[in-house]
């Protein structure tokens, strides 16, 4: 394929899988559940591998820092690593889960194929915890991680760019939904 239409398809791709339909009322209903969880005292926890780990931290700060609403990320290396050794590495987002979750938070749990065991093995803890559970994934339809979520935003593609970069895209887009606006100093909140 010569360059220039590799990009032009590249950018559609995108475009399509960014902008689906769907998002925008998920993003309005949870927009709702964080305000709600925040006013009770409650947090939002995320949790992801690789780049979806970035994307974690990424936004426990923004959401944090920006958006008023108290949120952490699970993607320290010394709890990844105390917790994988100790419990093995398909267990450490469920006992992470198990140790500092609180009734009425909301857990974020970001994997770009949705098959990754820790998280589906932390989406199952929270389900019986009584947390709400927020998957964010890709790939195929009905992964694993997506038959768990109580809202689930998946991402219509089987490029871990793609659908890392739209995850991002979603969540700071919701991030912004909450403060209201697009544009704003970062040094006020």
């Amino acid at each position: 394929m010569e360059k220039k239409n590799f990009i032009t398809d590249y950018f559609d791709h995108f475009k399509r899988v960014a902008f689906d339909n769907s998002i925008e009322p998920l993003l309005f209903e949870l927009s709702k559940i964080l305000r709600r969880a925040s006013s009770k005292g409650n947090k939002v926890i995320f949790a992801g591998n690789g780049a979806s780990a970035t994307i974690a931290s990424h936004c426990a700060l923004d959401f944090t820092k920006q958006a008023g609403i108290r949120a952490i990320s699970f993607n320290d290396s010394a709890i990844l690593t105390a917790y994988g050794n100790d419990y093995g590495y398909e267990h450490w987002v469920s006992k992470a889960l198990e140790h500092h979750a609180d009734l009425g938070d909301v857990t974020f749990l970001i994997s770009s194929s949705g098959t990754s065991m820790n998280l589906i093995n932390g989406a199952n803890h929270a389900k019986k915890a009584g947390l709400q559970v927020i998957t964010l994934s890709g790939f195929e339809q009905n992964n694993p991680l997506k038959q768990l979520g109580d809202i689930n935003l998946w991402a219509d593609s089987k490029s871990y760019n793609t659908v890392e970069t739209v995850h991002m895209l979603w969540l700071v887009a919701l991030c912004d939904l909450i403060i209201g606006k697009r544009e704003y100093s970062v040094t006020e909140n």
